[in-house]
């Protein structure tokens, strides 16, 4: 066994990234917003334990350097690719990373919203103290929004930017 060349074929070592780096995509898109910005404990260890899960998926029998090499260049050739086509077509970015989802509009709370980002009350409140707001302020807040990134912007009414 040669410590540079990867045991198994070079096409697999470029299929097998590309084939999980699209499921995590596909599956962090459906889990949504929250995943990414507001981990819990328990949001951290599904990740690692995923990532340990998915190891021999993208690897496969093979734990020599170039086969490491070829499955990391892999990873982020194809994050550079995907990167490239979101820029250039927005619809395509739309779809993939999703909107922005409005929690709070004109003073009321859209709890439809909040259920379907398996998002708390307690949770909206401590984005509001974040702001500076607490529960009170809810009918002062012109817009909340929960960002793609999982955080919560708040505009205020008769605020300046």
């Amino acid at each position: 066994m040669d410590i540079l060349i990867p045991e198994i074929s070079i096409v697999e070592k470029i299929v097998r990234p590309m084939v999980v780096y699209l499921f995590l995509l596909i599956a962090f898109r459906l889990a949504g917003k929250r995943e990414l910005g507001q981990m819990t404990p328990f949001d951290l260890i599904v990740l690692l334990t995923i990532s340990n899960v998915l190891q021999n998926a993208m690897i496969g029998n093979d734990n020599s350097l170039g086969g490491g090499i070829i499955g990391a260049l892999t990873l982020f050739v194809l994050n550079g690719l995907l990167s490239r086509v979101i820029f250039r077509f927005p619809r395509f970015a739309r779809i993939l990373e999703g909107a922005p989802t409005t929690l709070i509009q004109n003073g009321v709370i859209v709890m439809p919203n909040l259920r379907r980002e398996v998002m708390t009350v307690d949770e909206l409140q401590r984005a509001l103290r974040k702001h500076g707001l607490d529960w009170d302020d809810v009918p002062r807040v012109q817009l909340a929004q929960l960002e793609l990134d999982g955080t919560v912007t708040v505009h205020v009414k008769g605020a300046t930017a």
